[in-house]
């Protein structure tokens, strides 16, 4: 059976998660790239080392010919943020299990999130778009209220994400993010204030079940870099249920899907983004730790027409394990020069992984994003007290050096 896989840049979920899962289920894959060399070193060596093949993998025309010239597909699967849309169209042009491109559109989109929630009467979120080039001062006009949040329309990993106190900030960092991202669409919407969580789903087409879910400790204002995330076996049925009827009216329902949204102090549940794929940042490795489960097998497993076990979502909240991710981040910019290598252990009934996200003598901005990630540490354990002091007792003991 062939499995085709559109990728961007190769990312640890792929490279530690679905592709050898892939060779657990017996497919054989082809991946489909804009960055065929990367992915090549990416896997070399390995022994799931997978058939890559460039392709402008953002137009599904051109995905659907190629693979129209290629082997048969049995899946055509992404977990990339940016190719949802496409890789849904190329499935169900060839009859495959596929996500509904509509939903993946909307999730992508947040200007369309937001219209489209606003339509089916759940939540009413205060945002405005700005087209590609056009005069922030036009921002004046429009009916807002400060605080805000300004973001890429179609946006990731809190890139140019930022609070704004007034208009006169929001017209400097539109210009900020025109001038480095010319091309991109922004939305300007209220701040939604409370504290930050998610909800790990996943569907078969048939039923979707709640994996469970995380508490997010953001950086402080004015950005939203994600600091640590705690593991939830099971948030509060009234506000699984929330977000639930929000995903439904989205058409969230074939796959993993990974929406994060804030709970108010009145219990109210309000999405910040849905994310159409597996969560990332080692979060989903977290994740199979934690439920026991095959969970990248189950991924694929579902875009090969097959059925997830009918007691999916309850195993999963009745898992005795706690976790905590917490990434090292960069606080300055320029070169690292001294940090630790790819780590494991178990000890005292705690397991804990440390991978580095950026190699020794790599130069950076300092970007005020995820992409200051210098490396990922999660543990996991029966105890939370314990997990906790294990990820304390790996940052104690390694140093991280950036110079200048």
């Amino acid at each position: 059976m062939r499995l085709y896989l559109l990728a961007h840049n190769p990312t640890d979920s792929v490279t530690e998660g679905f592709l050898p899962a892939a060779v657990r289920l017996g497919l054989d894959v082809t991946v489909l790239t804009d960055h065929a060399e990367q992915h090549r070193r990416a896997y070399a060596g390995t022994e799931f080392a997978p058939e890559v093949v460039e392709c402008e993998v953002r137009d599904f025309r051109e995905v659907v010919g190629l693979i129209s010239r290629h082997h048969t597909p049995d899946a055509v699967f992404s977990n990339s943020d940016h190719l949802q849309t496409q890789t849904a169209l190329a499935a169900e042009y060839f009859g495959l299990p596929a996500k509904d491109w509509k939903a993946a559109l909307r999730a992508k989109n947040k200007g369309e999130l937001r219209r489209h929630l606003t339509a089916a009467g759940l939540d009413t979120v205060r945002s405005v778009e700005l087209d590609p080039g056009q005069d922030p001062a036009l921002l004046r006009e429009a009916d807002l209220s400060f605080p805000l949040v300004l973001k890429p329309r179609e946006g990731v990993a809190s890139e140019d994400v930022s609070l704004v106190a007034d208009i006169a900030e929001l017209e400097q960092r539109c210009k900020e993010i025109q001038h480095r991202r010319p091309g991109a669409a922004l939305v300007v919407e209220e701040f939604l204030d409370g504290q930050l969580c998610t909800l790990e789903t996943l569907g078969d087409g048939r039923t979707r079940h709640v994996l469970g879910g995380l508490r997010t400790r953001l950086s402080p204002p004015p950005y939203f870099i994600e600091e640590m995330l705690e593991f939830v076996p099971a948030h509060p049925a009234a506000v699984v249920e929330q977000v639930l009827a929000q995903l439904d009216a989205i058409g969230v329902g074939l796959g993993a899907c990974h929406t994060e949204f804030v709970v108010q102090p009145d219990g109210r549940a309000r999405i910040i983004e849905v994310n159409y794929r597996a969560i990332g940042d080692q979060c989903d490795l977290m994740l199979a730790e934690i439920l026991g489960i095959p969970l990248f097998e189950h991924i694929l497993a579902v875009h090969l027409g097959r059925e997830l076990p009918a007691d999916l979502g309850e195993r999963c909240a009745a898992t005795p394990r706690r976790a905590r991710n917490e990434p090292v981040c960069a606080d300055r910019a320029g070169t690292l020069t001294a940090a630790p290598g790819p780590y494991d252990e178990e000890c005292d009934g705690v397991r804990l992984a440390y991978r580095p996200l950026r190699a020794l003598g790599e130069q950076h901005e300092h970007y005020h994003t995820n992409r200051d990630y210098l490396g990922v540490i999660w543990a996991v354990g029966t105890d939370q007290a314990a997990v906790d002091t294990s990820v304390a007792r790996f940052i104690a003991a390694n140093r991280w050096e950036i110079t200048p």
